[in-house]
């Protein structure tokens, strides 16, 4: 498989499987977000992620794809520590505000600062009507995040310092996308960087002795069993998702896989509203529709 991976980049079909792979990614990041949010404490629900996922990767990173070579060591090290950033910044930022505050400002400040990244890192170029298509996906996005900052009724005295964080949070996504970026082509086989991935960043990570920790000192703390459960859900959507956008960055241009990767927040928007059950309304549907013209802009202006 990682042959065939590696024949389609820079080819039509590797563009077309990169696009496939960054809208599963967009729709998969979104549940993976309400499932970190949901019922459960989010620090609690990333740490049982992160256990899983590590777990499930183990066999895989140990026998099933050739061992990482040893300039290999240095960039997961530093995707260890990126990645501990990002994940204490969105779990604190979901402590503070709703969902549907915190996730749309998220991803708003992680395509903008990636495209710039990428031109910086990997010579990339957007066309006029990409960056047409770039402002028109933020302006929906933050625009989302600004209708929510004024009109929604829930956690307002935590509203600012959830916005802060997910400010923070969006900077740490366009910081880990590029390294990824940088980290899969960095290899000569991508299924290892996956795999090593997973298997590094769950059982290194800090989150599941916090959750731990947090979990013991809880005075009424939930049954270990649904908490579970949810993290072995989230290990495998952690899979597809991340691990989708990931090869999307490999097979082609890492601007376009982080830009459109955030049609994720018109995704978030409809799963907070039908699972969560937090208000949309129509100003709200209208600008995740912008959100995805936007998309739709960058993809047909390349």
């Amino acid at each position: 498989m990682s042959d065939w991976l590696i024949s389609l980049e820079g080819t039509e079909a590797g563009h077309r499987a990169a696009l496939v792979m960054a809208l599963m990614a967009a729709f998969l990041h979104a549940v993976f977000g309400a499932l970190q949010k949901g019922r459960h404490d989010p620090w609690l629900s990333r740490g049982a992620i992160d256990v899983s996922y590590g777990l499930l990767a183990m066999p895989l990173a140990l026998f099933a794809v050739p061992w990482p070579e040893p300039h290999m060591w240095p960039i997961f090290a530093g995707v260890l520590v990126i990645h501990t950033g990002y994940k204490l910044s969105q779990a604190f930022a979901y402590t503070k505000g709703a969902y549907t505050v915190v996730y749309p400002v998220v991803r708003g400040t992680g395509p903008l600062v990636t495209v710039l990244a990428a031109s910086v890192v990997f010579g990339e170029s957007f066309t006029p009507a990409q960056w047409m298509g770039v402002a028109v996906l933020l302006a929906g996005i933050f625009g989302l995040a600004g209708y929510n900052l004024l009109f929604l009724d829930v956690d307002r005295h935590t509203l600012p310092a959830a916005l802060r964080l997910a400010v923070l949070t969006g900077l740490f996504v366009a910081l880990y996308t590029t390294y990824d970026a940088y980290g899969i082509r960095a290899t000569a086989d991508p299924l290892t960087f996956l795999a090593w991935f997973f298997f590094l960043d769950g059982l290194v990570s800090v989150m599941p002795p916090l959750a731990l920790h947090r979990w013991r000192r809880m005075a009424d703390p939930p049954p270990l069993g649904p908490l579970v459960a949810r993290g072995l859900v989230g290990a495998v959507v952690a899979f597809f998702s991340f691990g989708a956008v990931m090869l999307a960055t490999r097979l082609d241009k890492v601007g376009e896989a982080a830009v459109l990767r955030e049609t994720s927040t018109v995704f978030a928007a409809l799963i907070g509203w039908l699972v969560l059950g937090e208000k949309v309304g129509p100003r709200r549907a209208s600008l995740m529709a912008l959100i995805a013209a936007g998309a739709v802009i960058v993809e047909l202006g390349g």
